[in-house]
């Protein structure tokens, strides 16, 4: 677990949010995890994605409803659903980035729940459902997550918001993903609604 820690307050849609990260992502590069499953610390860093998904998640009224938000990393999108009074599950393959997510809940006095789960084996995570929405953000690095993505999203919702700056594995998913979702596009945030005739 990193112990070199910076504390950052963000606003977002107005409110304050405080967010706990490691100081520096590139300390935490592990070579024998690299090398196993190509894992990066991706998560440790505050993304601006992920700002903008959690004020896309402010803007709407969530009291009564369940989401789950994949690769949670930091969860500060999770933290914002919480606040908005939505019942939220927080997800990630990286127990660090778990650790950090049920810590910058506590900071923020929002009720978030944690499960470790990679999209490769999501059985865990698919038991938990069905849900009203999905979250994501800055979650396809590479063009590896495209397939595990789309085929784990139906499972999970009829709707999921995913907000990516414009890698390069985005086009591949958002043109594979219009086979069976109608997407919405409006400054970085993807609102994906699956067809009624899809699977």
């Amino acid at each position: 677990m990193p112990t070199d820690l910076v504390e950052e307050t963000v606003i977002v849609a107005g409110r304050e949010l405080r967010v706990v990260r490691p100081r520096d992502a590139v300390e935490l590069l592990d070579e024998e995890a690299f090398e196993h499953e190509e894992f990066l610390p991706y998560w440790a860093e505050l993304w601006p994605s992920a700002l903008k998904l959690a004020a896309a998640v402010t803007a709407r009224d969530l009291r009564g409803t369940r989401i789950v938000e994949l690769g949670c990393g930091l969860a500060v999108p999770s933290l914002a659903a919480a606040l908005g009074g939505a019942e939220v599950l927080a997800t990630d393959w990286s127990e660090d980035a778990l650790a950090f997510a049920v810590r910058n809940a506590r900071l923020n006095g929002a009720a978030v729940e944690t499960l470790l789960c990679s999209w490769t084996a999501p059985q865990p995570l698919v038991e938990r459902g069905p849900f009203d929405l999905v979250l994501a953000s800055d979650v396809l690095y590479e063009r590896r997550n495209v397939e595990p993505l789309l085929e784990l999203l139906p499972r999970l919702a009829g709707e999921a918001l995913v907000a990516d700056p414009g890698r390069p594995a985005l086009r591949d998913f958002l043109d594979r993903a219009s086979e069976g979702w109608r997407i919405d596009t409006g400054d970085a945030i993807y609102r994906l609604t699956q067809l009624r005739d899809s699977p």
